[in-house]
């Protein structure tokens, strides 16, 4: 398998909803949690402020189930393409991206 995890134990995960391409959430995935993700079809990141594996969803049951996963040119990063079920952000949003910071007036 190639090897995702050369230039850093942890790498980001961008996650988008599957069925609107909408960007949910960013989290980090050591091997472990990827390989998690792989068996189960569900995600896991590693939490940096816990240093521990968790679940998306486990306590929550906003589960996101992977649909594809995709890894850039430079393979150090993530796209996981999921079902969102619920909202993906600990506010209750939907998305972990909904503070604008800027938008162009064009």
């Amino acid at each position: 398998m190639l090897n995702l995890f050369e230039k850093s134990d942890l790498i980001p995960a961008i996650i988008q909803d599957a069925n609107t391409n909408e960007v949910v959430m960013l989290g980090y995935m050591n091997e472990a949690s990827l390989k998690l993700t792989l068996e189960t079809g569900r995600t896991w990141f590693y939490s940096r402020s816990r240093q521990q594996l968790w679940n998306k969803g486990e306590t929550s049951g906003h589960f996101q189930n992977v649909k594809s996963i995709y890894y850039d040119c430079d393979a150090d990063t993530l796209l996981i393409k999921a079902e969102q079920i619920g909202n993906a952000c600990h506010t209750g949003e939907f998305s972990c991206f909904h503070n604008k910071l800027y938008e162009s007036g064009e």
